[in-house]
């Protein structure tokens, strides 16, 4: 594909949403995982201090 602009690169020949939607939501998706492992190794660490001290 040839571009002349980067609002023709952007656009995509008219499925440019749906290209960039679906980069959006992925790299969304990944920075909530990334979130919600991060929760879940804390409490883990949380957890495993507090059986050691009881």
């Amino acid at each position: 594909m040839n571009w002349h602009s980067a609002a023709d690169f952007f656009h995509m020949d008219g499925y440019g949403f749906f290209v960039w939607g679906s980069y959006g939501s992925a790299l969304l998706w990944m920075l909530v995982e990334v979130g919600l492992a991060r929760r879940r190794h804390s409490q883990a660490l949380q957890q495993l201090s507090e059986e050691d001290g009881a």
